[in-house]
């Protein structure tokens, strides 16, 4: 069994801000494998389907970013799941707009969703998404820019392309591990 994580803020006003590429990522992926995350449990969205022959639970906490930690603790104490076959998908402002970095394990950063993860899980032992927004311009506060939606037509497209790979890398780590899913996220067209 797989758990996939998307980090994101519940409520209308958050769809589709750079916040919520977690959430977004998961909407692409959900639509992929034809799974519906809609079941309200342990202070999330979750929606089960396969992936292969491989259980997927795909998880939407709703507990707004920076509580993020409770959910995933219900759902990890729930479903007891390996931890290196826990993935958590979030936003990244220190990564270009559309840039995925996947890596086993690694600390939160500057980004408070992972942080609540981690202090609630009490380690950082499994592998995490990450799918960059840029870097916020001068003159923006930190939440002004994350909780912004995207302004043209160029950075909607390259969100969406960024979706797409993610939600590929993700299959891909389900069904051929890690190393497999790293390959595919960097297969990102240069320039």
């Amino acid at each position: 069994m797989h758990i996939i994580i998307g980090l994101g803020n519940p409520g209308r006003e958050y769809h589709r801000t750079r916040h919520n590429v977690g959430f977004d990522v998961l909407d692409v992926l959900s639509e992929k494998l034809g799974v519906t995350i809609g079941r309200s449990a342990m202070h999330g969205l979750i929606g089960e389907g396969r992936i292969g022959g491989e259980k997927v639970v795909l998880v939407k906490p709703q507990t707004y970013m920076n509580l993020s930690g409770q959910c995933v603790f219900e759902i990890i104490s729930w479903y007891k799941p390996e931890m290196e076959h826990v993935m958590v998908v979030y936003d990244d402002i220190d990564l270009p707009l559309g840039k995925l970095r996947l890596r086993a394990s690694g600390s939160a950063g500057t980004h408070n969703g992972m942080r609540s993860i981690l202090y609630q899980l009490g380690r950082q032992d499994f592998p995490r998404l990450r799918v960059g927004v840029g870097k916020r311009p001068e003159g923006w506060e930190l939440a002004d820019w994350v909780l912004s939606h995207y302004q043209s037509e160029e950075e909607r497209k390259a969100q969406f392309d960024a979706f797409l790979l993610a939600a590929d890398t993700l299959i891909d780590w389900v069904q051929n591990g890690l190393d497999s899913a790293m390959r595919t996220s960097n297969a990102q067209k240069k320039g």
